[in-house]
């Protein structure tokens, strides 16, 4: 399974590489953050095997929860296992922040 750094997820932002980015983070996580990492589309992780095939496959996706852990991760070998291009973002969405990267507010 794959991983990216916080680095390489803002090179492929600034050069619109063509991307899918999942906000895994809990739903009690994500809505006591206030905000997500632009252009993230989030999706409820416990509910997974009802989305994970509605994905787009011609494309990487990148997930990320709230520290890069077992959420996004878990996440990424189930789509990776399933042939999609899945990497986990190292040290989720706190590193970003911490990495003091844009956000967007919910």
């Amino acid at each position: 399974m794959d991983r990216i750094s916080i680095c390489e997820l803002a090179e492929w932002q600034a050069a619109s590489r063509s991307f899918t980015l999942l906000d895994v983070r809990r739903a009690s996580v994500r809505s006591a953050d206030g905000a997500e990492i632009p252009g993230a589309r989030w999706l409820d992780p416990e509910a997974v095997f009802t989305w994970k095939d509605s994905i787009p496959r011609d494309r990487p996706v990148v997930l990320y929860c709230a520290h890069g852990h077992e959420i996004s991760q878990g996440i990424a070998a189930t789509l990776a296992a399933m042939g999609l291009d899945a990497r986990y973002l190292i040290d989720g969405f706190t590193g970003w922040r911490e990495a003091g990267r844009s956000t967007t507010d919910l």
